[in-house]
């Protein structure tokens, strides 16, 4: 392969990919995320919210309006916090008075110590003020913004186990999973550090100014004058550094993606002899990684000195013309004194509101896209009096179905075909020809557009959605295992069984001698999806939760087309004793596995066009017998 270039690699490594359209089920995009790095922080790219900014936050107050009186107490404590700090300043002006000899000049020093204790003291009581409020702000703010969180969180976990299926055909797993870690830890954020700080700067900003129009109102005028200084001078670094920072997370993400194909595709790029290919790909990435960093970097790094800078001119300047008034008598030394400390913290608050709003924006964005998924529709609701079907018994028949996942674009037209209990259907075929997706018709997962799907004679538009998938048992090609003991793997297909009856499920599955195996048997813990186990072992398991369900109908979709022939057999010998007395729909590639169904479907674009026995099939001579010979291979 030749090598590619820059723009080529940036331009396959940055971009997302677009779901493709097939004629079968709709693809699931690979997991996505976000990049390294937080939204809001200095020089950051900020996202904003789309919609409307009002309706956001009022939603957001519903979630803290439990702890609405909590948090009226939190904010008075802030605002105690943030006066005591201010006014905290104001003492040290009659102390430096007496010690310059401005305030008492009669009096001795015994008296100017003991009134210089007393301030010392007035002034520890307001430090102590001061810590105490603080303490249980920060603590009430910790409270509410977290308990507000665990109720947004439970709100989306239980919304997205009501969405249709559908909508993880269309929404990424990683772009899913970034609402609920960096989507609602910004909003936490916003709530417990972000408000806080606004409303303190707020304060702190008009108390500062207050005191110092009262302290000298010349002084005040040039301290304000520097203002500007620090609005734009901040403002157009920080829009620079936005532009650098973010072609530097496109980089950042670029090489991210290319180290991780890269890993994982390891036995690939040793195989053909790529390696110094890909060397010198990822050093095309790597040195725009760094060239991009070093002005992001940079742009980022001086608003502290350039800010600081400023306040240091402010301060000279202030500091030069106080000490003139001093000397002219126009002003005291104690008011010198705490002007320029108030001056040198009057630009503070200002940088702070402004890089706050950025996080304020991004949390708003992030409880946008939250808010977006909780106002997803969910699956249709049950109609009313919908049968319980107590007794089911796997009478299955569909006639004249049709079906698409898109609105004009038909996949399944006109299917019609039954299944009586103790049967099994098989369905053969092109990718794409609609297999899984009859099946995923029989277990609701999407509603028909015409037709009809009957389970015993009753529609199954009329079943109660949870009594239908309780009776409809699958296993599937890709098999997933959740965190837990075997034993509570396998349980999964039924809470309720016994440690007897999921051993005898395993044994149906032929499944427990290599569980017996195991250093910890059936109390081995799983993880990883089942990493330390072989496909075959994680699919026998799969068929062991299918047994031990008990469901009268039976999916298996392509259930061995990942393994070898000899652990193929194995799953068979499962299966077959798993399909004994239950209506079971078989997808199988593997012909060889479908000679004994009671009846064969072959699929050809969305329509039934050969329907038998293997024997009637093969008779036939039609598309069946081109592939079970081998004179046409399925695609």
């Amino acid at each position: 392969m030749a090598k590619r270039t820059l723009e080529d690699l940036q331009k396959q490594y940055n971009a997302s990919a677009a779901p493709q359209k097939s004629g079968g089920m709709p693809p699931l995009r690979g997991p996505g995320g976000r990049g390294p790095g937080g939204p809001g922080g200095r020089g950051m790219p900020v996202v904003k919210p789309k919609g409307d900014v009002k309706k956001i936050v009022g939603r957001l107050l519903k979630y803290i309006g439990s702890y609405k009186y909590l948090l009226i107490v939190a904010l008075v404590f802030l605002v105690i916090s943030t006066v005591a700090n201010i006014a905290a300043g104001y003492i040290l002006r009659p102390i430096l008075n007496i010690v310059s000899g401005e305030n008492m000049p009669d009096a001795g020093a015994a008296q100017r110590t003991q009134a210089i204790i007393f301030y010392l003291l007035v002034l520890l009581c307001i430090y102590a003020v001061h810590i105490v409020a603080q303490y249980l702000q920060a603590k009430m703010m910790l409270h509410i913004s977290q308990n507000s969180m665990r109720k947004l969180r439970g709100d989306l976990f239980a919304k997205v186990q009501k969405l249709p299926i559908k909508f993880f055909d269309n929404e990424s797993h990683g772009e899913i999973m970034s609402r609920f870690t960096n989507d609602v830890d910004n909003i936490a954020m916003m709530l417990d550090q972000t408000l806080t700080s606004l409303v303190s700067g707020v304060i702190t900003l008009v108390g500062t100014f207050a005191i110092m129009c009262y302290t000298n109102i010349w002084l005040t005028l040039i301290t304000v004058v520097f203002i500007p200084f620090f609005i734009f001078g901040g403002a157009a670094i920080t829009k620079r550094s936005r532009k650098y920072y973010s072609s530097q997370q496109a980089a950042l993400g670029a090489v991210n993606g290319y180290v991780e194909e890269t890993v994982s595709g390891q036995k690939v790029v040793k195989v053909f002899n790529h390696e110094d290919t890909c060397v010198d790909e990822f050093a095309l990435l790597n040195d725009d990684l760094r060239h991009k960093q070093i002005h992001a970097q940079f742009y980022g790094g001086i608003m502290g000195p350039i800010m600081g800078n400023t306040g240091q001119i402010s301060y000279a300047i202030t500091a030069g013309i106080g000490g003139i008034l001093c000397l002219l008598d126009k002003f005291d030394l104690g008011g010198l004194g705490i002007f320029v400390n108030y001056s040198r913290q009057f630009a503070r608050p200002i940088n702070e509101i402004s890089m706050q709003m950025n996080t304020i924006f991004s949390a708003l964005a992030g409880a946008e896209r939250v808010f977006d998924i909780i106002d997803r529709p969910e699956e249709e609701p049950d109609v009313p009096d919908a049968n319980a079907m107590p007794d089911m018994k796997g009478y299955v028949k569909l006639k004249d179905v049709t079906f698409g996942y898109v609105p004009g674009k038909t996949i399944l037209k006109n299917i019609s075909l039954y299944a009586k209990p103790g049967q099994k259907i098989a369905f053969v075929g092109s990718t794409g020809a609609g297999k899984t997706t009859i099946t995923n018709l029989i277990n609701r997962f999407y509603d028909i557009d015409a037709g009809e799907i009957t389970i015993d004679d009753v529609n199954i538009r009329d079943i109660k959605r949870d009594v239908l998938r309780k009776n409809v048992a699958m296993v599937l090609q890709d098999t997933h295992l959740f965190t837990g003991t075997i034993m509570e793997n396998i349980r999964y297909g039924r809470p309720d069984a016994t440690d007897e009856e999921v051993i005898a499920a395993a044994k149906t599955a032929s499944a427990h001698s290599f569980i017996m195996r195991l250093e910890n048997g059936y109390d081995t813990v799983i993880t990883g999806d089942g990493a330390n186990l072989s496909q075959g072992q994680r699919q026998l398991l799969n068929i062991a939760r299918a047994a031990i369900s008990k469901a009268p109908i039976l999916i298996l979709d392509e259930a061995t087309s990942s393994v070898d022939t000899r652990t193929e057999r194995h799953i068979e010998h499962g299966m077959d004793r798993l399909m004994q007395n239950r209506t079971t729909f078989v997808i199988a590639h593997r012909l060889s596995t479908v000679r004994n169904a009671n009846a064969i479907m072959v699929l050809e674009k969305g329509e039934i066009i050969e329907r038998g026995t293997h024997d009637e099939l093969l008779a036939l001579g039609g598309r069946y017998y081109e592939l079970y010979t081998g004179k046409k291979e399925l695609d």
